[in-house]
């Protein structure tokens, strides 16, 4: 409760206003709507089920009627009970056609079965050769225990598809039982004389036995979405209610209650059972009885709109006069972290708050200031760095490259001695230049052949270098010597200990605004521990292998301190397979760039 009690004393006066001004118009103006809201609800509720009531009265008195025709059918048949003579064959299917065709949007199929043989006789005898109907020996079965006429429950018939079948036995003038008479009705028919009044968006039905068996059938014609307010299951055809909401259904009393659906809740109306043993419930969903009647609260909606613009109005007169001065010195203050842009107030009043603002501002031009002063000084001492990390060419690189001349020369090798001298020179003004830290990737890459070309002079055959250079690459910007110290590594602690020749592969390109390097050798490669150690070698002692004091620490800071913390190198190495590095640039044109040739 502490907690509640200090969260809310930390909003502005302003949110405070504005709340208890809010929350009674929400309270008052709520409050009448919803009375009124429920009210009207409830009347509509009444007069739309009292409809309900009328519409299943008058279906099942349609239902009644539909009965009674069945009937009549089936006793204009049973008294022809000569039709089931051995002989009559053709003339029954005769018979049953006629009446099948007189009254085609209510039956489906027609049977006459003989008892003696258990032939069948159909008013479609062709079809129901091909495909015959298994349930017709069972209804045969049952009629020899029943002394009137029966109806079955729903089953799918391969005739009629899902049907209902009227059943009357027929009797000899012996009174023993000679046959029996079935009409199978067109359920999916049936379903559609009733849905034409109570299918719509709102609202639907459902037929369902005494025995909680399904009775309307699913209709493909129709579209889907004429089935979403009852839970189908969809994944088997034809889609079926699901068992449980049959169930549910079932349970319900007569009379008009409530029903969960798949997309809210239902008002499900039952009617009692009729002369078939069926129920038919009627469906609305819940929110029907609302769409109605929201004319009735606009009333209310224009008074708190109106009431909702006072309260705003009030809230700026406040903010404006009183808290909008202290909110901006919060905000303001809540920036700090941000150091690089410098948050001032507009401070023009002679009161605390405009002296606190005032005093605010001159805070923060000192501090900014301060910190400029203190990047720069890093910023020197960074380059300070690098200038003394260039100007220290190893002793160990100049003693074994004037040794192998001397070699060279007593071999009387005068033009590798030429070219050695001149390589090692242009290597030592390219690296010695102090006009700029930054070079065309082609100049890097005509000083890196340079340094290979002086290694492979001492090392012989122990290594190849290969450049694949994208002409678009080359006259992009880079950093002096970024290439060098990272194929000085991969020479020494990757090929040279090797006993067969190793191969340098560096690949450049341009992809979305960036240049991308990659330095790929097959040689001894590295443990992830060694990789990690890599980038600690500025406190390790310098190799004798180095040719200036830069390293892979050193490369990769550079990059950052130049371009952004999001450029640099990453490393992939295995041992014996190889080490790769990637080098991540801005794809910058240099100034004083030549296009390649």
């Amino acid at each position: 409760m502490k907690a509640l009690i200090s969260w809310f004393g930390s909003w502005s006066m302003v949110a405070k206003h504005f709340l208890f001004l809010s929350l009674g118009t929400l309270i008052l103006l709520g409050g009448l709507g919803w009375i009124n809201l429920r009210e009207a609800e409830g009347l509509f509720r009444k007069q739309v089920v009292s409809d309900a009531q009328i519409i299943i009265d008058r279906t099942n008195l349609y239902m009644n009627a539909y009965l009674d025709n069945v009937q009549n059918i089936l006793m204009l048949i049973s008294t022809r009970e000569d039709l089931l003579n051995v002989g009559k064959e053709k003339e029954a299917a005769d018979v049953l056609r006629s009446y099948a065709n007189m009254n085609s949007t209510l039956y489906k199929s027609l049977y006459l079965v003989r008892e003696e043989d258990g032939h069948i006789i159909s008013n479609s005898q062709t079809t129901f050769e091909i495909v015959g109907n298994p349930h017709i020996p069972m209804l045969l079965t049952k009629a020899k225990e029943t002394y009137g006429m029966f109806i079955t429950e729903p089953y799918q018939s391969p005739m009629s598809g899902k049907t209902v079948a009227f059943v009357l036995p027929i009797q000899s003038s012996s009174t023993a039982l000679k046959g029996i008479a079935v009409v199978e009705i067109d359920l999916v028919q049936l379903t559609n004389l009733i849905a034409q009044f109570m299918n719509t968006k709102n609202q639907t039905f459902a037929i369902i036995t005494n025995k909680k068996n399904v009775v309307h059938a699913f209709d493909a014609a129709l579209p889907l979405s004429s089935y979403r307010l009852l839970p189908y299951n969809m994944s088997v055809f034809p889609p079926e209610l699901d068992a449980s909401f049959v169930d549910s259904v079932s349970e319900l009393p007569l009379g008009a209650s409530e029903i969960g659906g798949p997309q809210g809740d239902l008002v499900a109306v039952k009617s009692g059972m009729n002369k078939l043993g069926w129920y038919f419930i009627a469906f609305y969903e819940n929110s029907f009885f609302y769409q109605n009647i929201r004319s009735l609260y606009r009333n209310f909606s224009t008074a708190g709109v109106f009431w909702i613009f006072l309260v705003l109005a009030s809230t700026y007169m406040i903010s404006r006069y009183i808290t909008l001065p202290v909110r901006t010195l919060v905000a303001k203050m809540d920036r700090v972290r941000d150091m690089e842009v410098l948050h001032t107030i507009h401070a023009t009043g002679n009161d605390e708050i405009g002296r606190l603002a005032r005093s605010y501002n001159a805070m923060m031009e000192r501090i900014h200031h301060l910190l400029q002063e203190t990047k720069e000084a890093e910023r020197r001492k960074k380059h300070f760095e690098l200038k003394m990390l260039q100007s220290q060419i190893a002793p160990h690189f100049l003693y074994n490259t004037l040794a192998c001349i001397s070699s060279l020369a007593k071999q009387h090798k005068i033009q590798e001695v030429r070219e050695t001298i001149k390589t090692l020179v242009g290597l030592l003004s390219f690296s010695f230049d102090k006009s700029t830290e930054f070079v065309t990737l082609a100049d890097e890459l005509e000083g890196l052949r340079m340094y290979a070309y002086i290694q492979k002079v001492r090392y012989g055959d122990k290594f190849t270098m290969e450049i694949d250079a994208a002409s678009d690459s080359l006259s992009k910007t880079i950093l002096k010597l970024t290439l060098q110290p990272l194929v000085e590594n991969a020479i020494f602690h990757g090929l040279v200990p090797l006993k067969r020749e190793g191969t340098i592969r560096i690949r450049t390109k341009c992809v979305k605004g960036k240049l991308i390097i990659t330095i790929r050798d097959n040689g001894l490669g590295m443990t992830r521990e060694a990789v990690n150690s890599l980038f600690g070698e500025r406190h390790q002692a310098p190799s004798k292998h180095r040719f200036t004091g830069i390293g892979f620490k050193n490369v990769h800071e550079r990059i950052g301190l130049h371009f952004g913390a999001e450029y640099g190198l990453s490393i992939h190495s295995l041992p014996d397979v190889g080490t790769l590095i990637r080098i991540e640039l801005p794809a910058v044109e240099h100034e004083h760039a030549e296009k390649p040739h």
